[in-house]
């Protein structure tokens, strides 16, 4: 039988440093599964951490060198060059920005007939603090226009009902969770040892560890607030910027790292303070490793969490010290089978292979002409 012919699949994304898209674009456009895809990768801005592992996994990687926040209509006509000359049969942006980009330049490049337009959607409920005035523009104008794609693709069902709340009215649009790599993300009690022989952890003490870029979003002060009422406990920053805050005698800041797979097969409980998010990559990468969660219940931690984890309010300290304590405080076989579920969860509802065939049966469907079973 003769195998289908792969789907030319165009991303276009504002940058490619790390963070979660960029995260799930690079699982995705690497992944052995996605063998029915040929993807390609459009930056708007710069390399970034992704640019050069892309190209070492044979993605190609084009750079607009676009400032960041600042579209002109120099890039657009660079975006819609592309496109007339790579022909691809999809193009998939990432986010408010590269959406409303990709919108413009497939417009621009005069195949809107020939060629399927995806927007990606990867937030929840962005409100407070680092989102301003130009933001919020930005997002009312994907609202106003979120009619024009074929399809949304969102990596949650939060971020579905926050935009539908806000007057998203898109005309498909399909729900397909981040999908986690389960190989790289697992227990190791080889790596365990080492890591905390490293970070000068006793092998008896429980490691929280808490993995988010420096960000008012990310809620970091509620965090060490937490911290600051279980002096027993131990945790480490791992994130752009979090060596800069200030010092705890149990908090250790890592600053950005490149070993997260390793820092979280270390540790031994996975903790988000965030609060707003759509599908936490974090969550899920510290359950594939064999962690229990404490997490704040905004965006689709509920889903990621199931009963294997525990979750609090979000902006709330005692709350999530509370959490904390439930899983510091739980007997050593109980927690055992906790983390066994934990990461048995991941494996079975949020691997890389199961959104990598989300991806392509989204595309081949649009192709097709059929629209997107639902949200699942």
């Amino acid at each position: 039988m003769t195998p289908p012919v792969p789907i030319k699949v165009m991303h276009v994304i504002t940058g490619l440093e790390l963070g979660g898209a960029e995260s799930m674009l690079y699982a995705l456009a690497t992944a052995p599964a996605a063998a029915g895809l040929r993807q390609s990768v459009v930056s708007l801005t710069a390399d970034g951490h992704f640019g050069p592992l892309l190209r070492e996994a044979g993605v190609e990687v084009a750079v607009l060198g676009m400032r960041r926040g600042m579209p002109t209509p120099g890039a657009v006509r660079a975006l819609a060059r592309l496109i007339k000359a790579k022909k691809p049969d999809v193009v998939q942006g990432w986010m408010y920005h590269a959406d409303l980009m990709a919108l413009l330049a497939l417009a621009w490049s005069g195949r809107r007939r020939r060629t399927k337009l995806c927007w990606g959607l990867r937030a929840s409920n962005l409100h407070g603090p680092g989102f301003g005035l130009r933001f919020r523009a930005v997002r009312r104008l994907w609202i106003l226009l979120s009619r024009c794609p074929d399809l949304v693709i969102a990596n949650s069902q939060a971020g579905i009902g926050a935009h539908v709340a806000l007057g998203m009215r898109a005309r498909n649009i399909r729900a397909i969770a981040n999908g986690i790599d389960t190989v790289r993300f697992r227990p190791s009690a080889e790596v365990r040892a080492r890591m905390r022989y490293k970070l000068g952890v006793e092998p008896s003490v429980r490691l929280l560890a808490h993995v988010a870029r420096l960000d008012p979003i990310k809620d970091h002060a509620g965090f060490i607030a937490a911290m600051d009422r279980l002096p027993q406990a131990r945790a480490i920053l791992v994130g752009g910027g979090t060596e800069t805050l200030p010092r705890r005698a149990n908090v250790t800041s890592l600053g950005q790292r490149d070993d997260v797979p390793d820092l979280l097969a270390g540790a031994d409980i996975v903790v988000s303070s965030s609060l707003s998010e759509g599908f936490s990559n974090v969550l899920a990468e510290g359950m594939a490793a064999g962690l229990p969660a404490v997490a704040t219940d905004v965006g689709d931690a509920r889903a990621i969490l199931g009963d294997t984890g525990v979750l609090c309010p979000p902006r709330d300290p005692a709350a999530l010290a509370a959490a904390v304590e439930t899983l510091l405080d739980e007997p050593e076989a109980s927690f055992r089978r906790r983390a066994a579920a934990a990461r048995q969860r991941i494996v079975e509802n949020f691997s890389l292979d199961r959104a990598t065939e989300a991806f392509t049966l989204a595309y081949r469907g649009l192709l097709a002409g059929s629209p997107p079973d639902g949200h699942g």
